[in-house]
């Protein structure tokens, strides 16, 4: 099966923290390698989001121009996320070449449709730049609900989308000034006359029942209510509106960064020297798609970009034909992840209340952070990431639980046999166990499959505590005479089997620890495959080169159990995980509030 795994493009204004990762990009990756490991075909493809308003503030406070904030912070961010082991086809940009024109297409045949229509619109100005003011730049009180930080596009209280000028006592987020309105004209995607359709899209996906219910419920809410809404911005800084006329105005950062997935796709097929490839995941109704991101990004995933695939298809209330790039797949699931604050507050960059990817990979390394995301993680509701439940979940289960297991039985049979032995005729309790954990690939497998990753990872720990409960059980390390030797071989390689088999459940998880387990176990080579960064040429501008995150995941290890090998040399182990020493928890509060 042809699976599309759609992940949040970064916006390019800082490095990511935690709480950027807890909704993108740890539960994508670990559906992604399972995906893999199942036998599928992924394509798995993001980038940063390099345009819009905020951009042009943040490289006046940083003294840069434009593209040199840009580029800085795309550099930073495909570090962030190649370091926690994401394993993009391809992790780009949208200040390609490439992604300009895929954009454009979209836009024309949209407008040649008629999906895209021209009216008036109120725009808010900064009365001290005269530069217009995004929508998330404003803030006010929703009219609706009275919640008294509304945004200028959307309430976060009541979920009501909002125009800025609806909103009561509008302030600039930027520098608190009231901002002025002004008259002008936009192009604004007709959702009326897409309607319909996008009813009947939710309608099918609701019956299907498969998608988390506060991103289904959210998504029909929305829809109960459509207006057009602008898709052009007075700005300097964006994608060229292609239209003649139009030369002052760009589009809607929101317009063209949902298309991102698509010329991600294009560009990977182009890199890959197989330009129409991408078509296997977009044009055929069998291939499925996942979109992974917070909850914030519901409306332009549930809403604005299955809209303008079907203005493209000409599939709305105005009819029309398809473009160069045909029927597009509307999304299988939008995959919307909760929030996650940190130590009972909301993360803030501005206060210091944030701790970045970066740091706590280089202090702690990615697994520890990876776990806990999967097991803690805002998956159905909002998380509070604390220093002092990371440091448990560190020592007791990744050291204590699955680090002893891997330790222990290596050590083991490092000292007795030097190497995996042959079984004897297996007891009761050696089937149990294996049974169990052969079991267990279906289930977690399935939790996965189904964006349950909680519950999947507490089924594979769970898994981790039986099999350290048989060493208890069996005491190999008091069959210590020659009568006893062959049990000693069978538990032993028991073992080996189980460690091995639970390795390859954690593999999507862990995947760093992965390769070290398996090393452990005797394996050369890489177990899980890894992305890596690459600098390119741009496609059709060869003055521009930029990083990318790729990687040749062929050889992704299979879903399910495979034997040990008896006779695979086992060495003598070193500690997978490291266990922290308590006061890390002072220390990284401490960091909290600089002096």
């Amino acid at each position: 099966m042809k699976v599309l795994s759609a992940v949040a493009w970064p916006y390019t204004n800082g490095p990511r923290h935690i709480g950027h990762v807890a909704g993108f990009g740890v539960p994508s990756d670990v559906f992604s390698r399972y995906m893999r490991m199942a036998g599928h075909d992924v394509l798995m493809v993001s980038g940063t989001d390099e345009h819009g308003t905020p951009i042009l503030v943040l490289a006046d406070q940083e003294g840069l121009s434009v593209q040199e904030v840009v580029d800085k912070y795309n550099a930073i961010i495909a570090q962030d996320l190649v370091d926690l082991g994401l394993s993009y086809d391809l992790f780009t940009r949208t200040t390609t070449r490439n992604h300009y024109a895929v954009v454009q297409e979209m836009f024309r045949t949209i407008h040649a449709n008629g999906y895209l229509v021209e009216q008036t619109a109120t725009s808010a100005i900064s009365p001290s730049t005269g530069r217009t003011l995004p929508d998330r730049y404003l803030e006010g009180t929703c009219p609706i609900c009275g919640f008294p930080e509304a945004r200028g596009d959307q309430c976060d209280n009541c979920g009501n989308q909002l125009d800025a000028s609806d909103l009561i006592n509008p302030r600039s987020k930027i520098n608190g000034e009231t901002p002025e309105f002004i008259e002008t004209q936009h192009f604004f995607l007709d959702l009326p006359a897409l309607a319909d359709a996008l009813q009947e899209w939710l309608a099918a996906v609701d019956e299907r029942g498969d998608w988390r219910p506060g991103v289904i419920n959210f998504a029909k809410n929305i829809a109960n209510d459509m207006k057009p809404r602008a898709m052009t911005r007075d700005i300097d800084w964006g994608i060229p509106v292609p239209l003649p006329g139009w030369e002052g105005k760009r589009l809607y950062v929101w317009f063209d960064a949902v298309i991102g997935y698509l010329s991600a796709s294009i560009e990977w097929a182009r890199r890959l020297g197989e330009p129409e490839r991408w078509r296997e995941w977009w044009n055929d109704p069998e291939a499925v798609s996942y979109y992974f991101q917070g909850k914030d990004n519901i409306t332009f995933h549930a809403q604005i970009w299955p809209a303008e695939l079907l203005g493209y298809a000409g599939a709305g209330a105005k009819g029309g034909t398809p473009g160069e790039y045909g029927v597009l797949d509307l999304p299988t699931q939008v995959v919307a992840s909760e929030f996650m604050t940190m130590e009972g507050k909301q993360f803030s960059t501005s206060r210091g209340h944030v701790i970045y990817v970066q740091d706590v990979v280089a202090r702690y390394g990615p697994d520890p952070l990876r776990y806990f995301i999967s097991a803690a993680g805002p998956e159905t509701a909002d998380a509070d990431f604390t220093w002092a439940e990371f440091v448990q979940r560190n020592n007791s289960e990744l050291v204590a639980g699955w680090g002893n297991l891997v330790n222990r039985t290596a050590t083991m049979i490092n000292k007795s046999f030097g190497q995996i032995p042959a079984p004897g005729e297996l007891e009761p309790v050696d089937k149990e166990l294996l049974s169990e954990i052969s079991e267990g690939f279906g289930t977690v497998g399935d939790l996965i499959e189904r964006h349950r990753q909680k519950a999947a990872l507490a089924e594979a720990m769970r898994l981790v505590r039986l099999t350290n409960a048989y060493v208890s059980e069996t005491e190999p390390f008091k069959l210590k005479s020659q009568d006893q030797q062959e049990r000693l071989a069978t538990i032993l390689h028991t073992l080996a089997q189980s460690v091995s088999d639970l390795n390859t459940m954690l593999a999507p998880f862990l995947p760093h620890a992965a390769n070290r387990v398996a090393q452990v176990l005797g394996a050369t080579g890489e177990f899980m495959p890894m992305p890596r960064l690459e600098t390119v040429e741009d496609l059709d501008d060869s003055s521009r080169s930029y990083p990318v995150i790729t990687g040749d995941y062929s050889r992704t290890p299979r879903w399910g159990s495979v034997p040990v090998t008896v006779g695979t040399p086992i060495g003598k182990p070193a500690p997978v995980f490291t266990k922290l020493d308590p006061s890390v928890v002072e220390e990284e509060i401490a960091r909290l509030s600089p002096s």
